[in-house]
């Protein structure tokens, strides 16, 4: 495998640095709170703070799994508690910053007894009780090592759409998530469908790792079963040389297919682009979650 593959040009993004992104910067300074756009170093993040968007990640920065494609830090040495301020703080910065469709997600940890299920219950509550009646919420959440009762604490607290990522194909599991498990992913999302049905389900992939067609598109039938409405394909990018190498910058083209194919396939919503990530343009689902209530 080749660590030194040269970027193609369709993979350029825009860069922080305008009035806008460095005021919501500040603000998530000021109230001590941390974005997964940061922490996992995406490269959209410039743009979604120039749209005045963010996903809040909730739970500290440190993460228990050692996922290879990852930028987030991981260790157990410098772990914290919850914060009992932080489900406040989010939904205070999210009526001031006027968000319309709020995403939480978090670091994995499983050194919590119920995964950090409640923190995503507190989150939940504070952004009900605090912003606007017509805000949407999404979650992007762990596997909670497969404890339905937790995911089933989360379901009850109302969220509008439940992301859990597949991120890759079953065979790159060992080398990619060895710590997680995709029958149990799957299992994640298909309970979270059974306990609301009105709930919209999401989940996505990166390409590049490795993977062959057939198996991307047996993983889209996978989804499909198990009732997933949203489904994210983007391009790993590797954050650093001690992550995963880039096998492969697939292109465009290619990206296309599979969002033909998985409108074909029944998905509600297919975001297929080399710059996709799980929360890019998220706040397009609030049409289809609408349509659910």
């Amino acid at each position: 495998m080749n660590n030194y593959l040269r970027k193609p040009e369709w993979l350029k993004s825009k860069k922080l640095g305008a009035t806008k992104a460095q005021s919501i910067i500040k603000y998530l300074r000021e109230y001590n709170l941390h974005t997964v756009c940061e922490s996992a170093k995406c490269p959209n993040q410039g743009e979604c703070f120039e749209r005045g968007t963010a996903t809040f990640m909730i739970l500290g920065e440190v993460c228990t799994r050692n996922c290879t494609f990852c930028a987030v830090e991981k260790g157990r040495n410098k772990l914290l508690p919850p914060d009992p301020q932080e489900p406040e703080s989010i939904a205070k910065l999210a009526k001031k910053l006027n968000l319309k469709h709020i995403v939480i997600t978090t670091v994995t940890r499983d050194d919590l007894p119920d995964g950090g299920a409640s923190q995503f219950v507190k989150t939940l509550n504070k952004i009900r009780e605090i912003c606007d009646s017509d805000v949407s919420t999404e979650v992007l959440i762990s596997d909670l090592k497969g404890d339905s009762e937790q995911l089933e604490k989360i379901i009850k607290a109302a969220p509008d759409i439940l992301n859990h990522n597949v991120e890759t194909v079953p065979r790159l599991y060992p080398e990619v998530r060895p710590l997680a498990n995709y029958q149990r992913s799957l299992k994640i999302l298909e309970t979270s469908r059974k306990l609301n049905k009105n709930l919209i389900t999401k989940s996505g992939l990166m390409l590049g790792l490795g993977e062959k067609k057939d198996e991307v598109l047996s993983l889209m039938e996978d989804l499909i079963k198990v009732g997933v409405d949203i489904l994210t394909i983007g391009q790993y990018m590797q954050p650093s040389l001690k992550h995963h190498p880039v096998v492969e910058y697939v292109h465009p083209e290619i990206f296309k297919y599979y969002g033909l194919v998985g409108e074909k396939m029944g998905f509600k919503i297919v975001e297929s682009a080399p710059l996709v990530r799980s929360s890019y343009h998220a706040e397009r689902a609030r049409k289809l979650f609408k349509e659910r209530r």
